[in-house]
């Protein structure tokens, strides 16, 4: 069976995940683009904007690992898309265009049923309303032995990191403080939840922390 990850997630300083005020405009909240600063010149993001160049460094192998080895995702609905409440209709699917950077299974979490959405690439959205659990159990039929990806946003990795799902995090910390925005650890106690720091290395953009959950006796 593969492992429950939180990869390539990108935090500031004083541990905001987004900044606030989240909108079509803005959909990391604002400022929030400046925490994935150490992402955006890495070969991998650059080959998802259909682009042959970018750095091969550190940041990349981070950015390659948290992106590849998945057979599912599972996003909040913040992370899917701005609409609140009832689907109004079925145009909005995803901020990503026709070809998602998924190209596996994403499990969304929602209080508002919607039929799945198949895209280009081999990623298909399915809309849970039956909680976090459901969406796990889901998703872990669908990958199999590969690993199942969190790919947020907050809301969606606190709910899972509460519920003792996680096995192992990245974290890349950038520098900058948002002062407010959306806190991912408060009221946490990571180390009474089984976490240690495994392996910490620094770039120019970003430190790049590795939390893994010890085993348990």
């Amino acid at each position: 069976m593969g492992r429950v990850r939180v990869a390539a997630f990108s935090l500031s300083v004083d541990g905001f995940g987004a900044g606030p005020d989240q909108s079509l405009e803005n959909p990391l909240g604002k400022r929030g683009t400046e925490l994935h600063e150490w992402f955006f010149k890495t070969r991998t993001f650059r080959t998802m904007i259909g682009k042959n160049d970018g750095s091969t460094g550190v940041d990349e192998s981070f950015a390659s690992a948290g992106n590849t080895g998945f057979g599912a995702f599972i996003l909040g609905r913040n992370m899917f898309g701005p609409v609140r409440g009832e689907w109004p209709d079925e145009e909005w699917k995803g901020w990503w265009g026709d070809n998602p950077p998924y190209h596996r299974p994403t499990f969304i979490l929602t209080h508002h049923p919607r039929d799945p959405i198949i895209m280009e690439g081999g990623t298909t959205f399915y809309f849970v309303t039956g909680g976090i659990e459901e969406a796990m159990e889901r998703a872990k039929a669908a990958a199999g032995d590969a690993d199942i990806k969190i790919g947020g946003g907050v809301s969606t990795v606190r709910q899972y990191l509460r519920a003792g799902l996680i096995d192992e995090m990245h974290l890349a910390i950038s520098p900058v403080i948002l002062g407010r925005g959306e806190a991912i650890f408060e009221g946490i106690d990571l180390a009474s939840l089984g976490f240690f720091v495994e392996s910490s290395v620094t770039t120019e953009k970003a430190m790049h922390v590795m939390l893994r959950k010890a085993p348990r006796a």
